[in-house]
């Protein structure tokens, strides 16, 4: 009789079910954290103190392009509507200015190039210095943004008067109430009273440009004729195509403040791009001090990492264990970039930076925090050091607990 076939009834202690959950994963996390503190201190000051920059140099990058682009716009129309050659006053274009709903105010106005000078006095040198001229009409005071007494001057300029920038009557030594000459690009003289002073903040104008009423200058070039017309919108951003749309099918260019000013405006983008990609190699640097920490760790922890894989742990879970480690290194460290580079902002708003302003065309450097700024940096800032910690995460996962154990 043949003997039964015997019955295999050994049993297993490995457990068939799942290995150990995600709460374990984060319990390891913590342990390996509490270890080596004063690393992880530092660890997460590096990163901060790379956010903190980063975020603290974009917000004074926006401050000073706003403020430039501000003071810029101070004494510049938002849109300029020029005719090929001098001409009257076209009532077809003044109706739809009128009309259009975009448009908050027009001037018509008279430019002209020509050199101011202020004759020697007792005690007192002469003064010369070049100026852009433009003759305007009281419509001008809300074209312009100067401030209310500044307005005042520049909407009740009478004939003979002038209006310097700051920055041109030091140059020409010539101050309310004093007397200039002026020779203009048609090499016609006539003698100007100084009704006033505007400041604007950007240098650039504030030393080069001039004002006077509209009769002024039209008496002066021996015409009755006006060089166009100085809008201001309601929306800046409007002016391209508001000038198209005035200038369809009339005999008149548009010269939009964007374009005037558009070389300036590529370089300041261009200026802040650099200056973000500068900073941000200090997050990467932090970022690197992650990676360090980490891959000591798993040097330090090779063998419970091995006993770990022996019973039952799976790679995804040694990795996550060092990605959870590197990502509270890294948010605690974006955390605290983000108060202290607000913390900076805030005492630049309070405190703007004061800045020479024959050197960068403005006297105060602003702070301008924006939301997308903030948002770019985190989210940057994230990866970066998510990516710090799976390098170190997956030499953890790779460990074999054959070869280690024996």
């Amino acid at each position: 009789m043949t003997p039964a076939a015997p019955t295999n009834h050994a049993v297993t202690d490995r457990p068939t079910d799942s290995p150990p959950d995600k709460h374990f994963a984060w319990m390891l996390a913590r342990a390996h954290l509490t270890r080596r503190r004063t690393q992880n201190i530092l660890t997460i000051l590096g990163i901060a103190v790379g956010v903190m920059v980063l975020i603290s140099a974009l917000s004074l990058t926006n401050g000073f392009t706003r403020s430039l682009i501000d003071a810029t716009l101070r004494a510049t129309p938002h849109l300029s509507v020029t005719s090929f050659a001098p001409a009257p006053p076209n009532l077809q274009l003044e109706q739809a200015m009128r009309q259009d709903r975009r448009i908050m105010a027009y001037t018509p106005f008279v430019a002209d190039k020509g050199l101011l000078t202020r004759p020697a006095q007792q005690g007192r040198g002469a003064g010369v210095d070049f100026a852009t001229l433009f003759g305007l009409s009281a419509k001008a005071a809300q074209v312009l943004q100067l401030p209310p007494e500044e307005s005042g001057v520049l909407a009740g300029l009478k004939d003979g008067e002038v209006m310097l920038g700051s920055a041109l009557a030091r140059s020409v030594g010539a101050f309310t109430g004093d007397d200039v000459r002026l020779l203009n690009s048609g090499m016609k003289r006539t003698g100007l009273k100084v009704a006033g002073l505007f400041t604007t903040g950007n240098y650039l104008i504030d030393s080069g440009y001039a004002f006077t009423n509209l009769h002024t200058l039209q008496t002066l070039q021996g015409t009755a004729k006006i060089t166009g017309y100085q809008l201001r919108l309601n929306n800046p951003g409007d002016a391209p195509a508001v000038g198209r749309a005035l200038t369809e099918a009339l005999p008149y260019s548009a010269l939009p403040w964007q374009d005037l000013y558009g070389t300036l405006l590529q370089q300041l983008a261009l200026q802040k791009k650099v200056i973000a990609f500068v900073v941000f190699l200090i997050v990467i640097v932090a970022a690197f001090g992650i990676a360090n920490v980490l891959t000591l760790a798993v040097f330090e922890k090779t063998q419970e990492i091995a006993i770990l894989r022996a019973i039952g742990a799976t790679r995804s879970l040694i990795t996550r264990v060092f990605v959870i480690e590197g990502m509270i290194l890294g948010l605690a460290g974006l955390l605290l970039g983000n108060l202290l580079g607000l913390a900076i902002s805030a005492y630049f708003t309070v405190r703007p930076f004061q800045l020479p302003g024959d050197l960068y065309f403005i006297t105060s450097l602003p702070v301008e925090v924006k939301v997308t700024d903030l948002l770019w940096v985190n989210a940057v800032g994230l990866v970066t050091t998510l990516i710090a910690a799976l390098i170190p995460a997956r030499r953890a996962a790779n460990v074999e607990p054959a070869r280690i154990i024996r």
